[in-house]
């Protein structure tokens, strides 16, 4: 397997600001009434109350990075409710940087276009992810963008075969792979949890989802001939080794480890 690989998910909310901007809803009113009124109009119309990617605002971009000096868990956080935009840059900062191969659970459908729709609204910079083989010969036949090439790996496209209809679940495979799966909260709780001013534990939901894949493409490394079985079964050790030592300090993997036991 090459290093470095920087697996990646991201949590994210409405962004009112952006119903407000574009429905000219009036100043008077407050970020509940202006949501409400969106859900109310997608209703009434029979339409999903899913947020369009383009008004999903980030909140946490989670990161598994693994390369030949060992293996960080690290996400970046808007904090402030102001720098979204800071966040976005430092991921994309990340992968101009180290130019890892990206892994994602389905982040051709939703986590790639929410950045970069995001990214493009703040004026985020990101040269090398954007490369088709213009500045980077080599970016032409592998590069972050088609969807076919390697340099970001949606594991949840690839192993359906590219066709949606066979798509499956994170959670869901993890579980059925021996691993902790999610623990205490999925996507659809992350607004009311963020409205409820619970940040850290969306951050720390996050970073357990971004672990599942990270484990999930260990798996898949060992069935494409990436891993060696003898190599797989020293990363799993290794991660559980690293985990063990973070979960002094965050007790949400001292709770992945007893799940996955």
């Amino acid at each position: 397997m090459t290093w470095p690989v920087m697996v990646f998910d991201i949590e994210s909310i409405p962004d009112v600001d952006g119903l407000r901007a574009l429905h000219a809803a009036p100043p008077e009113l407050s970020d509940a009434e202006v949501y409400g009124a969106w859900l109310a109009g997608r209703k009434e119309k029979g339409q999903s109350d899913f947020m369009p990617l383009h008004l999903q605002r980030i909140l946490v971009i989670s990161v598994v990075f693994r390369n030949s000096e060992g293996l960080r868990i690290h996400s970046f956080v808007d904090r402030d409710g102001q720098s979204e935009g800071k966040v976005v840059q430092t991921f994309f900062n990340a992968v101009e940087k180290h130019t890892p191969q990206l892994v994602s659970w389905n982040g051709s459908g939703f986590d790639l276009p929410v950045l970069h729709y995001r990214g493009l609204r703040h004026g985020v910079e990101a040269g090398k992810y954007w490369d088709l083989g213009e500045d980077d010969r080599e970016f032409k036949w592998n590069n972050y963008i088609s969807r076919y090439h390697m340099r970001h790996l949606d594991l949840m496209d690839l192993l359906a075969m590219y066709s949606p209809k066979n798509n499956a679940p994170l959670d869901a495979l993890a579980k059925l792979c021996g691993f902790p799966g999610k623990l205490g909260m999925d996507g659809s709780q992350v607004y009311a949890q963020y409205l409820a001013g619970q940040l850290e534990d969306i951050r720390r939901y996050c970073e357990t989802d971004v672990m599942n894949t990270y484990l999930v493409y260990c798996r898949f490394q060992k069935m494409r001939g990436g891993f060696t079985e003898a190599e797989y079964e020293q990363e799993i050790a290794y991660v559980k080794e690293t985990l063990g030592n973070l979960a002094s300090t965050e007790s949400h993997w001292d709770e992945y480890l007893t799940a996955w036991m």
